[in-house]
């Protein structure tokens, strides 16, 4: 599929005249595939949880935010696919628009597939989505090791919704932070810090 039809969703959402949000463009999608997760305070306030997969970014809205805790189970429900330059968006989504409201990139980093078969060969990580269940080992600057999401619902036709769960069984890692204390990775600021800074602008 072309990058115009895999962000035909995203773009028909979104007035590039008043958004600041990246339009998106074609592009080599680079070496090792990138993840992102932002905070974003709309309407719910909830973080954003994306994956590169080829040339587009698979986003699920994860109302708690990913855990480091293999005991949490986060619910993550899938939102349209992002071009690769959203993994850098931060700033104030114009009142009226879709999504709108403040965004920081909470962490960003890269990830290595692990999708395997029941013989233990390697399954191409886009088919594993399209199969309900992938595993990954996220290397950011602050989420780290094997993370896996599960599709539990939506594949009878009902509005899907996906598990996301960090791997392991023994211990117990942090969970995630108060959203409304949490900084960003690129420029260390709040949402309210960011929010404020644009009404000074």
């Amino acid at each position: 599929m072309g990058d115009g039809d895999r962000l035909r969703t995203y773009r028909g959402k979104r007035d590039f005249g008043r958004t600041g949000e990246p339009e998106g463009r074609a592009g080599p999608p680079g070496d090792a595939p990138r993840f992102v997760v932002q905070i974003h305070d709309a309407s719910t306030l909830h973080f954003d949880f994306r994956l590169q997969v080829d040339d587009v970014l698979k986003s699920w809205s994860v109302p708690k935010g990913p855990s480091a805790d293999p005991k949490d189970k986060r619910l993550a429900v899938p939102t349209e696919d992002h071009p690769l330059e959203y993994q850098e968006f931060e700033g104030v989504i114009p009142a009226g628009e879709y999504g709108g409201g403040t965004v920081i990139v909470w962490d960003i980093g890269t990830y290595e597939p692990m999708s395997h078969d029941r013989q233990g060969q390697p399954v191409d990580f886009g088919e594993s989505l399209e199969r309900g269940h992938a595993t990954f080992r996220l290397n950011g600057s602050k989420l780290h090791g094997e993370y896996a999401l599960t599709r539990f619902r939506g594949d009878q036709g009902d509005a899907e919704a996906w598990l996301l769960v960090k791997a392991g069984h023994t211990g117990a890692g942090r969970g995630t932070p108060d959203p409304r204390r949490a900084r960003s990775v690129r420029s260390g600021r709040t949402l309210a810090q960011v929010a404020a800074d644009v009404r000074d602008d």
